[in-house]
């Protein structure tokens, strides 16, 4: 399985997961809710669990994904400015490109 998180949102992650009592923690991405062909996301911090992958990425960041869930494979964690400042999840090799 695949995880991308770009430098903006990988800046705002790190601060928040080196904070003394997230240590431990990993990031979770975790679907949200599914409808059709695409899915909404949610972001946590957790510890895996026995139908997770732990996916190593370039930022030095291990992201928690679900097993097998196809709508989490290839998701991309990105974190914009404008016209709202947040995370944004997409999964882009499903067809989601956060358009909705």
């Amino acid at each position: 399985m695949k995880c991308k998180i770009t430098r903006n949102a990988a800046k705002m992650l790190l601060k928040e997961m080196e904070s003394e009592e997230n240590k431990e923690l990993k990031l979770r991405v975790y679907v949200t809710h599914a409808h059709g062909d695409h899915a909404h996301y949610g972001l946590g911090l957790d510890t895996p669990g026995e139908d997770d992958v732990v996916v190593e990425t370039d930022k030095g960041i291990d992201v928690i994904l679900k097993n097998g869930d196809k709508f989490l494979d290839g998701v991309i964690i990105d974190y914009l400015y404008t016209p709202e400042e947040g995370f944004v999840i997409t999964n882009p090799s499903q067809g989601n490109h956060g358009d909705h």
